[in-house]
């Protein structure tokens, strides 16, 4: 994804050559109309921020569902931080955009943009939105892994097991790569299709830490040690994860030091979510 692919056809509204038509004919041809557009379903969520909204709808032409995800008067302390996090100004939808086309460039598979906008006011955003295309016959690793991790003779899967394993490892590691740390790594922003090709979605704090870069490596290593569920991942799965992430058989001091970090981090999560009542899926 290029902004090359994209024509701007309303003041501060962007949106992909192919998707021009299609957005039009319902109603989506001005940011006025995004931000006014009520036609589809209302996500919503108990932490969700009162200036964010998102609404998944379809496109006829296409077939497809295509989630709009909106932030309208972002606080100016939020926008701020977003400013120091990723060292420049911009849209906070835009956080959600750019490193898409990064990880594409890198092999990292991402959710389709297909049309954008932001307005101003001042020095400070005043409302901006990226249009998402829904990954076809996608599902979160955290909703369900792949099927043979549930056989009742796991040992008849288990190397289909550990080249899923591999692939999580060499999709965590090509992402880390880039110098880019997600900061939401759970398996439930982990998306996966029928032929098991994995998606990177909900990018928006995905950012290049300019300061205490391991720190942040070992928050994203343990979100997804605490979202991969106990009673199917083992330790000897997590380990060869590992191994397999770093490209090594055997650990070094370092690699021990790491993993004491994202056990450690785990743990303090966890201690947190069972004070709230909630599950703890890496302890189950």
């Amino acid at each position: 994804m290029s902004e090359h692919d994209f024509v701007e056809v309303g003041n501060g509204f962007h949106v992909d050559r192919k998707f021009v038509e299609p957005l039009r004919r319902l109603g989506l041809d001005s940011l006025e109309a995004v931000f006014a557009f009520e036609g589809g379903e209302k996500l919503t969520k108990a932490n969700l921020a009162r200036h964010r909204s998102r609404i998944r709808f379809m496109l006829p032409e296409t077939g497809k569902a295509y989630y709009l995800k909106r932030y309208d008067r972002p606080p100016p302390g939020q926008q701020i931080r977003n400013w120091i996090d990723h060292r420049q100004r911009a849209s906070t939808a835009a956080y959600d955009r750019r490193p898409a086309e990064e990880l594409t460039a890198a092999g990292i598979r991402t959710a389709r943009v297909v049309a954008f906008g932001e307005e101003w006011s001042g020095l400070f955003e005043k409302r901006s939105f990226v249009i998402l295309e829904e990954i076809a016959n996608g599902r979160s690793l955290e909703a369900r892994l792949p099927e043979y991790f549930y056989n009742s003779k796991p040992l008849e899967n288990v190397d289909r097991k550990r080249q899923f394993i591999r692939a999580l490892a060499d999709f965590a590691r090509r992402f880390h790569d880039t110098g880019l740390r997600h900061r939401d790594f759970y398996l439930c922003h982990i998306f996966m299709t029928g032929d098991e090709t994995l998606y990177l979605i909900d990018l928006q704090r995905t950012f290049r830490p300019m300061i205490f870069d391991e720190r942040f490596r070992v928050k994203d290593i343990a979100q997804l040690y605490y979202s991969a569920p106990g009673q199917i991942i083992s330790r000897a799965d997590r380990l060869r994860f590992y191994c397999y992430y770093v490209g090594r058989d055997r650990l070094t001091a370092a690699d021990r030091r790491f993993l004491r970090q994202v056990k450690n981090r785990a743990w303090r999560m966890a201690d947190h979510d069972i004070r709230h009542g909630r599950r703890v899926p890496f302890a189950e």
